[in-house]
């Protein structure tokens, strides 16, 4: 498994909160439809949860639905790390952390593709589950 590596031009990313297009709470100060283009929904192997206005996916069977991203300027992948409190070589002080997942169809079959995707790497006791695996849009706020 790939962790905070680097990203090139035309790497899929998968967005299910705050980063999807159109989210509540969407970083202004990151211009994702100037970095590249957002696609069609997708899912992926985990469990999503409410960490009190924001997402994260940890491991699990269920069916998370996000949405595909193709970047072309990875010149913002610092900004993306930075709103996603990725600090490499930190697991300790990240909240997430950068890796690539296998892509799957509303099935749950896969599709051949993998994608970037901000993990959640810390403990999600008492946390709400998404139990339908997708974020509302309106439903986030901003954490930056």
């Amino acid at each position: 498994m790939t962790t905070n590596g680097p990203v090139s031009s035309g790497d899929l990313f998968v967005f299910y909160g705050l980063l999807k297009q159109g989210a509540s709470g969407m970083p202004a100060h990151i211009d994702l439809e100037a970095a590249g283009t957002f696609g069609s929904p997708c899912w992926l192997r985990g469990v999503l949860y409410d960490l009190g206005g924001f997402p994260g996916v940890v491991a699990g069977e269920g069916l998370c639905q996000g949405i595909r991203y193709r970047m072309t300027d990875t010149s913002i992948i610092a900004a993306l790390d930075e709103f996603e409190d990725v600090v490499p070589g930190d697991p300790a002080r990240s909240l997430y952390e950068r890796r690539k997942v296998a892509l799957l169809d509303a099935g749950g079959a896969g599709t051949g593709e993998e994608a970037w995707i901000y993990w959640y790497i810390q403990p999600v006791t008492g946390f709400e589950q998404i139990t339908d695996g997708n974020w509302p849009l309106e439903r986030g706020w901003t954490r930056k």
